[in-house]
């Protein structure tokens, strides 16, 4: 298995440019000669003038040609949504043939995506649609608290709808695997409730008593340290406290908004259970300060980190 990571450059007209090209900088001879930039290299040579690097790209670029390159910056555009899909194609490709070893993607944009003619709700749902794979967890994952999610783009409605007992227990199951492959002898999983205080014994609803408590105790006789369903009031401080390593969260914004505020720039994406790695940014694509040189590029270098550990990770179990 490769070594190499691929970053994918993302929405060429978003900040994705600038932030793979910072990360490259940054990063010792060594580390940089096992990545590679999937994406346009008019679009990378364009923010590393922003950026005023001096570095020469072209080694480390797999140049993928996008018509009009430079796009204009912060623009919506259905070209840049087209490139976007095409840099994450032939990345996931190259992983899937072990020329790369996992995948960081930078940020794309949902509406030029879907502009474009690629209909996905963002990246896990492409990266499924591309790898052939049945599912696809998304896990955010910092120092001190780490979530994996039940649903995530979908309306709060259909979010309910969907935290069934096996797709709950499938979560558990998924997130715990994960926990192990990274170093987590046994992993302490809680899970948090759908319901306020987990529905209070019905009188706020009965999903959690009739859907998520008996996937909590199908996932104990497997063998797995899970408590729940907890309120999600209080789930998130207990594990950020340092009760439980990950906590299952039934919908988008429930175990996105804990996340991001303790660890907005610092926090990595990653899809679990697809049969390539992939880490990400946890951001977007920030139209309003693309190409001013001026975009953060400390969450990429997080995914990048949490992309090499995977790497080693593959690499030293063969």
């Amino acid at each position: 298995m490769s070594g190499i990571i691929g970053i994918t450059m993302g929405d060429p007209c978003g900040v994705g440019p600038e932030i793979s090209v910072r990360a490259l900088a940054e990063m010792s001879a060594e580390d940089r000669a096992a990545t590679r930039i999937y994406g346009n290299l008019a679009t990378l040579e364009a923010a590393r003038t922003a950026l005023e690097v001096d570095l020469d790209l072209a080694p480390y670029v797999i140049d993928i040609e996008v018509e009009g390159a430079p796009l204009p910056w912060g623009k919506l555009s259905p070209v840049a949504g087209d490139a976007a899909f095409r840099f994450i194609e032939k990345a996931v490709r190259d992983a899937e043939a072990g020329t790369i070893g996992c995948i960081v993607t930078a940020p794309i944009n949902k509406e030029a995506l879907n502009l474009a003619g690629h209909h996905y709700d963002g990246h896990t749902g492409m990266l499924r649609s591309l790898t052939g794979s049945k599912a696809a967890y998304m896990l955010l994952a910092s120092e001190r608290l780490k979530v994996i999610h039940v649903s995530t783009h979908v309306s709060l409605q259909e979010a309910i709808r969907r935290a069934t007992t096996e797709r709950v227990l499938a979560t558990i199951k998924a997130g715990n695997d994960h926990l192990k492959r990274i170093g987590y002898d046994k992993p302490r999983i809680a899970v948090a409730g759908v319901n306020p205080h987990c529905g209070e014994n019905g009188l706020f609803g009965t999903e959690d008593d009739d859907q998520i408590a008996p996937a909590v105790a199908a996932a104990r006789v497997e063998g797995i340290d899970v408590q729940g369903p907890i309120s999600a009031d209080t789930v998130f401080y207990r594990a950020y406290s340092g009760a439980f390593d990950l906590v299952v969260a039934q919908y988008h914004d429930q175990g996105h908004i804990p996340i991001k505020l303790v660890a907005f720039d610092t926090a990595v994406n990653v899809s679990v259970e697809l049969p390539i790695d992939r880490t990400s940014v946890d951001h977007g694509t920030a139209f309003d300060i693309a190409g001013k040189g001026i975009a953060n590029h400390g969450n990429m270098n997080s995914a990048i980190a949490y992309a090499r550990k995977l790497v080693a990770g593959r690499v030293t179990q063969g």
